[in-house]
């Protein structure tokens, strides 16, 4: 195909990056003794088909009608074969169906091609981020040497998020396959590949959604024509009942700063008017990924840190297409979660969770998040933490823009951007937390009241702690004046937060906050979390008496 013609053909240019493992910087922080294992939060467990009731304590508010949607990994092994990452297991998809004042629980794997013929085969087949499959012992020598040099096929194991195109729920994660689910009985339904709409290879798992339910992502291309980033735009309205990503085009596609090497991102920003694309110093070696089968390394191992880059913040236009002339610089940082960004007085006010190093995913080995004692404490001390940052990005930049001044005028900020001498415009954050938030381990899974202030001025958003390698901690901050409140319960480690907001809600905290909690000492002691948003103190929780692993995001489906 014409993406690995091009590929072979630039490989000559990162040839140096194949033979040379780029490591990261050793990261200093304060340092942990005494970590809970977490092991068995990452184990596989068994799906629960049918809903099944749950203890209620104290009160499920009666106005809250839907379900919390939760996507992550849940099996972890075939047969002899195990996974080497916590980002390979199998979807597991989960629903607390909140009625009435009253909880049920039910799960289901993801019925994907990769899920299906690994069950079939009663081991590992399908490659996975950090998991290279073993040759097929039915096949003979020759057979098995020549299925190392196969090129990895991308996998279909949606095991991210929820996302939601044309009013139908997906589940998704970062190659160009999704599956669309019924949210009522978790049940699988089609195949989707965006491939087949447009030329990406893959898109985010999280998109952006305009009022209207037009929806926002980002895509990679590799083609002949050169390494493109782009920007997707999916339409609201179905034209038919079969209509999946029928309509979508690409808005902008933006050409990498070295034009041969591409960065690692995992969402982006946008506001009313604008996309805003984090370029960061989280590269990925495109022929390590391509030849790690050959080499039996996973292909996280192509993703490294490139210290000595800035990040660079791309602005375009979303209604046209066009890109701002500005060029907008920061010192490296990696970002995996957007906070919020709106636009105020000729600026954007983008905020972001952010750390200083790209040395994360190593962290996340499955052999290292079942470590104990001193071996457990070892690996997150040594883990770059994420915390909240405010950039701003002045949107009237020409040549007659002044330089080496700061050029921000919004008054509730202290972040800064001035233009250098060479046209940069080069940015510096401001941290939108108290110095009590590093006793928390920092900030990430951040989530706002997305329906009514995504795009626009807000103080609030929820997120998770981490004073371990999960998150342990919920925390409530006030952007705005940088206090935050918290619920922590020892021993249990809170999932994403989620807000819902209460009807005729006149406050932007009016509503409730979602989070189940998981007990890795006690293999049946799991709950959800019901939150009252404005006071941070719980109304109420759901009891299961079922084991569930950690996962990563999800939504509420009203």
């Amino acid at each position: 195909s014409s993406e690995i013609w091009f590929i072979f053909f630039f490989s000559f240019q990162v040839l140096k990056n194949f033979f040379v493992s780029k490591q990261p910087e050793p990261v200093h922080v304060s340092k942990r003794r005494g970590l809970q294992c977490i092991a068995p939060l990452v184990m596989t467990v068994e799906e629960t088909p049918q809903p099944i009731p749950t203890k209620i304590k104290g009160e499920i508010p009666n106005w809250i009608h839907g379900n919390l949607l939760r996507n992550g990994p849940g099996k972890f092994e075939f047969g002899n074969d195990q996974y080497n990452h916590w980002f390979d297991g199998m979807a597991l998809l989960h629903q607390f169906r909140i009625e009435n004042g009253d909880v049920t629980y039910m799960s289901k794997f993801l019925q994907s091609d990769s899920y299906k013929t690994n069950n079939t085969s009663n081991r590992i087949v399908v490659c996975e981020f950090g998991t290279v499959t073993v040759p097929d012992p039915c096949k003979n020598i020759f057979e098995r040497f020549l299925s190392r040099f196969e090129l990895p096929k991308p996998t279909d194991n949606d095991s991210v998020n929820y996302v939601t195109y044309k009013g139908d729920y997906y589940v998704s994660t970062e190659t160009n396959f999704m599956h669309r689910v019924d949210p009522e009985s978790l049940e699988t339904k089609e195949k989707v590949n965006w491939n087949e709409f447009i030329s990406v290879n893959g898109a985010t798992a999280h998109p952006h959604y305009d009022p209207d339910g037009t929806v926002y992502n980002m895509g990679n291309s590799y083609s002949k024509n050169g390494l493109r980033y782009n920007i997707i735009r999916v339409p609201p309205q179905k034209n038919s009942v079969d209509d999946t990503l029928q309509g979508a085009e690409i808005v902008c596609s933006i050409v990498p700063q070295d034009k041969i090497t591409m960065s690692y991102y995992h969402s982006f920003a946008m506001t009313e008017n604008y996309v805003v694309f984090m370029e960061q110093p989280m590269k990925m070696n495109l022929l390590k990924i391509i030849t790690s089968k050959m080499r039996g390394k996973g292909m996280y191992t192509g993703i490294y840190w490139e210290k000595n880059l800035d990040t660079v913040f791309h602005v375009i236009n979303k209604h046209t297409g066009e890109p701002s002339p500005a060029r907008y610089h920061a010192k490296g940082f990696v970002t995996f979660h957007q906070i919020n960004a709106f636009e105020d007085d000729g600026f954007i006010a983008l905020d972001l969770c952010c750390q200083d190093n790209g040395g994360v995913l190593d962290a996340f080995l499955l052999q290292n998040l079942r470590r104990a004692g001193e071996a457990l404490d070892e690996v997150y001390n040594t883990v770059e933490k994420s915390f909240p940052r405010r950039f701003v990005l002045p949107l009237n930049i020409d040549s007659g823009t002044v330089t080496e001044k700061n050029l921000n005028t919004l008054p509730y900020t202290t972040a800064t951007a001035a233009k250098r001498a060479d046209g940069k415009i080069w940015c510096t954050h401001e941290d939108l937390h108290g110095e009590e938030l590093k006793d928390m381990g920092g900030f990430d899974f951040p989530r706002i009241n997305y329906s009514k202030y995504n795009t626009k001025p807000y103080r609030y958003v929820y997120g998770c702690g981490f004073t371990h390698l999960v998150g342990d901690s919920l925390i409530k901050l006030d952007v705005q004046t940088k206090k935050m409140k918290v619920w922590k319960e020892d021993e249990f480690f809170p999932s994403e937060p989620v807000f819902v907001s209460a009807e005729n809600a006149t406050e932007e905290d009016d509503g409730v906050v979602l989070s189940v909690k998981l007990l890795p000492s006690n293999n049946k002691s799991t709950f959800l979390l019901v939150l009252d948003a404005k006071s941070f103190t719980e109304l109420g929780r759901a009891e299961v008496c079922i084991r569930i692993p950690y996962g990563f995001h999800g939504v509420f489906a009203p």
